[in-house]
């Protein structure tokens, strides 16, 4: 099978090299604006060859879309419009409704299958894709009623190549969710540290008495706004109703403290500790 990847960064080299790696791709193609990246890619042996989106799409069975959810929003239609009938196009956006809802009354939309694979770390670029990423994860896999059977297959059979857990949901309840779980950790990360840098300006003070859980708390605030703001922008509802929420929850923890409510402050945290018995399943 022959597979274009646009975007060979993190998410889209990662894919790539999986599917590789198990003999899913016999030929893989590579797309992005960046030539480094591409020459990259090259080089790790990601893709085997760069060519422009027309000869990408033209030319592969399988176009996997792995680039920030605004562009791929504005770019999914124009694939759509190329392929034939015979081939299938997947996403690997973080958000899904506004995708989703971009090729909803397109002709071939029974070609798309929007997928979600719940994985990512700060990092970006080629050189940090590992084969191994998504095993154990969760695969989400939206709206898959608007697909064609044969092309969800296929994406089912990726996903079960790529180590995952196959979850079914539909594109809203898809983006509320990861508000929660995913989207709001962000941006307390970036609040955190831009918090840390304004009340810290001796950097090497910070290095020195950082511990592993000021670094982890802090670990998301490294991804780029390239990705993010995006991501942001696509949410914008669902993540201004969860931020409303955690605002809410700080506010409680910050009355308890100037009232020195400690009982209170207690009760805050053991509440909150509950959280492990779902993690923890």
């Amino acid at each position: 099978m022959k597979i274009s990847i646009i975007g060979v960064g993190l998410i889209g080299g990662s894919i790539a090299l999986k599917l590789r790696e198990n003999g899913i791709a016999d030929f893989i193609y590579g797309i992005d604006n960046s030539d480094k990246y591409l020459n990259e890619a090259l080089d790790l042996k990601i893709i085997d060859a760069k060519v422009d989106l027309e000869y990408g799409i033209k030319n592969s069975d399988l176009i996997i879309l792995a680039i920030p959810v605004d562009s791929a929003r504005k770019t999914l239609p124009d694939i759509l419009d190329l392929i034939s009938e015979n081939q299938t196009v997947m996403d690997a956006g973080s958000t899904k409704a506004g995708i989703v809802k971009a090729v909803e009354n397109h002709p071939k939309r029974s070609r798309f299958v929007a997928f979600h694979p719940m994985w990512g770390t700060e990092n970006n670029g080629p050189k940090s894709a590992v084969s191994e990423s998504f095993s154990g994860k969760a695969g989400v896999i939206c709206n898959k009623e608007d697909s064609a059977p044969d092309a969800l297959q296929l994406v089912e059979k990726i996903v079960e190549t790529l180590g995952m857990h196959l979850i079914y949901m539909n594109a809203e309840d898809h983006d509320v969710h990861t508000a929660y779980i995913s989207h709001i950790s962000h941006i307390t990360s970036y609040a955190l540290a831009n918090t840390v840098l304004e009340k810290e300006r001796e950097e090497e003070t910070i290095f020195q008495l950082a511990s592993s859980g000021f670094s982890s708390t802090v670990r998301l605030a490294k991804s780029h706004p390239e990705m993010w703001v995006p991501i942001f922008k696509q949410n914008k509802e669902n993540v201004l109703d969860v931020l409303n929420e955690h605002i809410s929850q700080l506010r409680k923890f910050k009355a308890a403290l100037e009232k020195e409510n400690f009982e209170y402050l207690g009760e805050l945290i053991s509440n909150a500790n509950k959280i492990r018995g779902i993690l923890d399943k």
